[in-house]
């Protein structure tokens, strides 16, 4: 891949960083036949070694990442990737799903993927080692109206006026994202996940956390923390030429953790209303396109 524009429109990544990607992917691609064909023989239904078969549409390593990486940013229905790649809509789905986990556990071992849980301070500044400040926010991604009515309750968001899935995440200066939160309904505040995910004792006060107003409640809930939120305008009343000056400053630095959402968010799966079936995979995409994210401001 040489293009870089339309590497980039097509994948999310430059040529570079794909080309790069291509080579891990292709070693993994290469482990995960090699182990299916482990599994068969001790089943005794399998006979031939690896390549071995017809081969598919897909011939090379870096036809299939791009495959992949193609479905995350463009996100098209399975009947339209099956056209474009001249495959069977089926086919495309299995595709999907395999490559996906390749994808994943190639981007965890460059460790690019975000952690899934903080419990501890020791934890913390293994994710984010001399850290002074972390970036926090909530993110939502929108979803088909469930069918039945208490989910439909649950993951409908006031705020977004649809259905929805929410993630917090946390970030650092360089808008790389080392943690995120698994996935909850819609309906949950922001500040509430928070404090379900984070125990008091967590954040010293050497680490300052950058918030919006959707975080109200934490220098409260938090003492201990150091806190850097915009003020909140009174009711009925205007906030001070100083209090708006001091407000913009806070929101010109904690405009980091929404550039890292931004970056996320290049890939279209993550914005466009989800339509995959599987209970996972929803959480799964989040993920990768983290470790995506990631890998880029790695490369770059």
């Amino acid at each position: 891949m040489k293009n870089n524009r339309v590497i980039r429109a097509t994948t999310g990544l430059s040529a570079s960083e794909f080309n790069q990607l291509a080579q891990s992917f292709g070693q993994e691609n290469q482990n995960e036949r090699w182990i299916r064909y482990e599994r068969g023989l001790e089943r005794g239904d399998r006979e031939r070694k690896p390549g071995g078969r017809r081969i598919g549409n897909l011939r090379s390593f870096a036809e299939k990442l791009f495959f992949i990486l193609f479905y995350f940013k463009c996100y098209p229905t399975f009947d339209v990737l099956g056209i474009i790649f001249n495959l069977d809509r089926s086919n495309a789905c299995r595709n999907v799903q395999r490559l996906t986990s390749i994808l994943e556990k190639v981007l965890d071992k460059k460790m690019v993927l975000p952690k899934r849980k903080i419990s501890s301070l020791e934890e913390l500044f293994e994710i984010f080692p001399e850290v002074k400040d972390l970036f926090i926010d909530g993110t939502e991604r929108p979803i088909q109206r469930p069918k039945d009515t208490e989910k439909q309750k649950a993951n409908y968001s006031g705020k977004k006026k649809m259905h929805t899935r929410k993630n917090i995440l946390i970030t650092d200066k360089n808008r790389r994202v080392g943690y995120l939160s698994p996935p909850a309904e819609g309906k949950k505040h922001d500040y509430g996940m928070f404090k379900e995910l984070f125990p008091p004792e967590l954040f010293p006060n050497s680490i300052t956390l950058w918030l919006d107003l959707g975080f109200i409640g934490v220098e409260k809930d938090y003492p201990d923390a150091t806190v850097m939120m915009p003020k909140k305008k009174p009711r009925g009343k205007e906030l001070s030429d100083e209090e708006k000056a001091q407000n913009k400053v806070i929101s010109g630095l904690r405009v980091l953790v929404e550039h890292a959402i931004g970056g996320i968010k290049r890939f279209r799966i993550t914005t466009e209303k989800f339509r995959n079936k599987k209970d996972t995979f929803n959480d799964d995409v989040m993920l990768i396109s983290c470790g995506l994210w990631n890998y880029h401001l790695m490369c770059c």
